[in-house]
């Protein structure tokens, strides 16, 4: 049975977001469906439901955030961000210091008018992951990007070491129906901690949160 598309009204009751950010994300959202007609930024049959599909699966984790570090703001780097989702999502929502990483110039063109549009004060590395030097982030973000194994390659220089001022970095990726055979997959290279949390916005889909990423054996 067909799923009604989310309208932007139900976006705002799920995520309780401000009036002024839904209209910036509004903004966001015309734009999408503008720079789509002749760039392949997301499926154009998603866009029938892109409030569901791409800003509520993006908005979903907010909630999962780890607190604002005192005395600066949250880094936050968006791994393979292509149209925006969820890093771009996300700054608009006040997630703090966001850096968006696309190797394609025509995505990364459209993030910097999309960030110029809802006035919203994010970095855009328009480079290849592994060329990109290494930014301390409190929380690395990735949709669509990779296999977890080379994921987790990706996302590893990235995450902050603790300290005594802050507390280690964390991963939030978006991951299919695929995760637990690509969990499988990881478990001979990778030790993590991690928990998994429910799509609300896909049944087949999970969140998997992660810290303490090292090399050798996966455990939650």
């Amino acid at each position: 049975m067909a799923t009604e598309p989310l309208s932007i009204d139900d976006f705002q009751t799920a995520t309780n977001v401000s009036r002024e950010t839904l209209a910036r994300l509004q903004v966001y959202a015309d734009l999408l469906g503008k720079w789509n007609r002749t760039i392949n930024l997301v499926a154009h049959d998603s866009l029938a439901d892109s409030w569901r599909r791409h800003f509520l699966d993006s908005a979903q984790l907010w909630p999962l955030l780890p607190p604002p570090p005192q005395g600066r703001p949250r880094a936050l780097i968006d791994l393979g961000s292509g149209a925006g989702f969820p890093g771009l999502v996300l700054a608009i929502m006040g997630a703090g210091a966001v850096h968006l990483v696309d190797a394609d110039q025509r995505k990364a063109a459209f993030l910097r008018e999309a960030a110029r549009a809802t006035s919203t004060d994010i970095v855009v590395h328009d480079c290849r992951i592994e060329d990109l030097s290494v930014i301390a982030a409190d929380v690395v973000t990735a949709r669509a990007c990779a296999p977890l194994d080379r994921l987790l390659g990706l996302a590893a220089p990235f995450l902050r070491p603790a300290t005594a001022a802050d507390s280690r970095g964390i991963g939030l990726f978006l991951k299919g129906r695929s995760l637990q055979r690509e969990l499988t997959d990881s478990t001979g290279k990778w030790k993590m901690r991690f928990d998994l949390h429910p799509s609300c916005t896909d049944p087949a889909a999970q969140i998997l949160r992660l810290s303490c990423l090292t090399e050798g054996n996966c455990r939650p």
